[in-house]
Formats: structure tokens, sequence, C-alpha cells
């Protein structure tokens, strides 16, 4: 398959992003929910409720993909482009995010990159949220 090479703005590129952060984020949010950690999430705002957890998740999602979509769409937009960089913006965010601002921000500093059975889970998660996202982006780029 040849790179799509339409050029879009940046706003467009960005808003695609968000779209697929959210695509991404409703498979690892149903991946998060049967493992119990949406209430984790909830915490973020003091609410740990699943329900919470899974719009402060994609509302997280959203903004994760705009940035991806505003970085990638410099680059060619085929499958593997999509894949390999969706797969390095889950394990960014994934060290961002998992290792670092979520064990901060809930007041959890001694683990903080510590990395055991829950972080690695964590990190499949991440890993299905750039790939999909990667993917939905470039699925978004081709309709046009």
């Amino acid at each position: 398959m040849t790179a799509v090479t339409r050029s879009a703005s940046p706003s467009v590129a960005v808003v695609r992003g968000a779209l697929a952060g959210l695509a991404g984020g409703v498979v690892f949010g149903v991946m998060m929910g049967m493992t119990g950690l949406l209430p984790l999430v909830g915490m973020l705002v003091g609410l740990q409720n699943a329900t919470v957890g899974f719009v402060v998740h994609m509302v997280i999602s959203a903004i994760i993909g705009a940035i991806y979509g505003g970085i990638v769409v410099r680059f060619p937009q085929t499958v593997g482009t999509a894949v390999v960089a969706g797969a390095v913006n889950g394990v960014a965010w994934w060290v961002l995010g998992a290792l670092i601002l979520m064990p901060l921000l809930l007041g959890m500093s001694e683990m903080i990159l510590v990395v055991g059975q829950m972080q690695l889970m964590s990190l499949v998660g991440h890993l299905v949220y750039g790939v999909v996202t990667g993917l939905a982006f470039l699925w978004l780029v081709q309709r046009g």
C-alpha cells in the first residue's frame, strides 16, 4: 500500500487525532473496566467511581490523541507508520502517565517508576490504545 500524502492543516490533524484517541480510549477503557482499574482513574478528580473514571480516561485519551495527530501527520501515512508510531505513543504515555503522573497525582510517590504486574498490564493497555489510535488516525486520513 502506498503512503497517503494528503496534506492536512494542523488543526484538522489535531481533530482527527482526538477522534482517533477516542477510538483507542474506548478499547483501552473496556480493558480497564474488565480489570477494575477505572475507579483509580476517577481518583484523579477525587471520585473513586468507574463511570467517572471512564469519563476522565476518555478526556485524557482525546487529548493524547490530539497530540499524536499533531505530530504524526508529518510522517507518511501507512499501516506501518500507524502501528509503529502508535506503539511508540502508547509506550511513551505509559511511562509518563502510568509510571510517573498517575502515582504522583494520587499521592503515591513511592510508586513512581515502579514496574510490577499491574504496571505491565497497563503497558499492554497503552500499547493497544496506541496502535488502535494510530490505525484509527490512518483511517480518518484516508477518508479525507
